[in-house]
């Protein structure tokens, strides 16, 4: 064998060169900006057409409603996907799930794009929707904990916050993608054009997407930390039940601190934009360019507090985060109420930075809370089960509250969300330092 030649793709010491890290950083990052991009596109045409197209005979506030739940349905399937594909990331690997995730994810999203309205099928119409959401639930479920994994057991030790941020940095990215899209279409074509037909474009797009994503995750190495830890200790027969077992505490609590990233981002992506274009009345066009203001203060916290994370740790970060996150969502709907565009803009930008300041260290952070033979299952279950409560029940929760009593009881209910990630990040300990082969 010539000792001269270049490490082969499938070699884990490949990963260790720059070379390698930046492919690994870049197969971490494809599956969650798809993951964003798919979810966002989902929210925003809930908020603005889907109710119209596939629940025509409800009212106006019930068919938000119901699109709203469809929207839930994904995310009540999500833990239920990270439980398969965790258990077979730790079975056999990371690798092999995560094409499969990427494929089950993206086709759904983009098959809903073919599929007919309530006019063409009637009640199917809305069912097979439903059906859908709940295939790229599953989907979803097992991809961001293949992807934060994928970047963890590859990075140095010193350096495992940075290479962390590329799966979380797919957030602001799919979602200034999918923002662009939805806003160059409202741009291009009258309002009846896009309700008609035109917000199918977006996920007809997720086609494109999964065939890179696809081409980039078939070239990449398995983790060098579960080559070791098959070696070492073989894999577990269960390893969700054992992950339980094992680790109960950063099983529920890591759920609770995660929650209020979901919070943040699903009311003011997804609801925001249904109340200030609807009760509002503000231009769909002007909300959509709006937000991208606070995309850019998502990406820059999210790479920076990641970053960060390495040198002062994860745990003080994300307790600043969700303390600032408490404040934060009392004041969202009043700077929202004022109608005035700069304040409305800095309403989701600070939504979006109390995400950033968590959501940047948690891809760090969550892997590093469990054993490698269980860390897929635990981490990938634990951050989708924080995803129920958080992105499946609050924008039902505010929408409802808004409706009953006043926004500004929404927004309570946000900063209350945050209280609850404080109580659990707490009671969590610092990982930084942690070598994950000895979890």
């Amino acid at each position: 064998m010539n000792s001269s030649a270049p490490p082969s793709s499938s070699d884990p010491a490949a990963a260790e060169s720059p070379q390698g890290m930046r492919k690994i950083a870049t197969a971490s990052f494809i599956g969650t900006t798809i993951e964003f991009y798919d979810y966002y596109i989902y929210g925003t045409a809930a908020a603005l057409v889907l109710n119209e197209a596939f629940f025509p005979e409800l009212s106006k506030t019930a068919g938000t409603l119901a699109t709203l739940s469809t929207f839930a349905v994904g995310f009540a399937a999500r833990p239920i996907g990270a439980a398969v594909f965790g258990h077979f990331g730790d079975r056999v690997g990371r690798k092999a799930v995560l094409v499969v995730s990427l494929l089950m994810m993206g086709l759904s999203t983009g098959l809903i794009g073919l599929l007919p309205g309530y006019d063409t099928l009637g009640i199917m119409a809305p069912v097979l929707l439903v059906l859908l959401r709940l295939i790229q639930g599953l989907g979803l479920g097992g991809e961001w904990g293949g992807a934060a994994l994928l970047a963890v057991e590859h990075a140095p030790r010193k350096k495992r916050g940075l290479y962390a941020a590329a799966p979380q940095l797919g957030s602001p990215v799919g979602y200034f993608a999918a923002t662009c899209t939805f806003l160059l279409l409202g741009v291009v074509m009258p309002d009846e054009m896009f309700e008609s037909w035109g917000w199918r474009i977006p996920f007809l797009l997720s086609f494109v997407l999964v065939a890179v994503g696809l081409v980039i995750r078939l070239r990449i190495s398995e983790t060098p930390a579960f080559a070791k830890a098959m070696e070492r200790h073989g894999t577990s027969k269960a390893p969700l039940a054992e992950a339980f077992r094992k680790h109960p505490k950063e099983m529920l609590l890591g759920a609770g601190m995660i929650t209020v990233v979901y919070v943040m981002f699903y009311t003011a992506a997804t609801y925001c934009m249904t109340y200030t274009t609807g009760t509002l009345g503000i231009p769909k066009n002007d909300m959509l360019a709006l937000t991208l203001v606070a995309v850019v203060v998502l990406g820059v916290s999210t790479y920076l507090v990641a970053k960060w994370s390495d040198r002062v740790g994860r745990r003080r970060l994300i307790i600043a985060g969700a303390a600032f996150g408490v404040v934060w969502g009392a004041l969202v709907f009043p700077l929202l109420d004022t109608g005035n565009y700069v304040l409305i803009a800095v309403a989701l930008s600070g939504a979006l930075l109390c995400m950033g300041i968590i959501y940047g260290p948690a891809g760090a952070y969550m892997p590093e809370l469990f054993a490698t033979r269980l860390r897929y299952s635990g981490a990938g279950f634990s951050y989708n089960l924080g995803g129920v409560l958080g992105g499946a029940v609050a924008p039902l929760v505010v929408t409802a509250l808004a409706e009953t009593y006043s926004p500004s009881v929404g927004g309570w209910f946000m900063s209350a969300m945050a209280l609850l990630s404080l109580v659990c990040i707490l009671a969590l300990p610092e990982t930084r330092e942690r070598d994950l082969d000895t979890v």
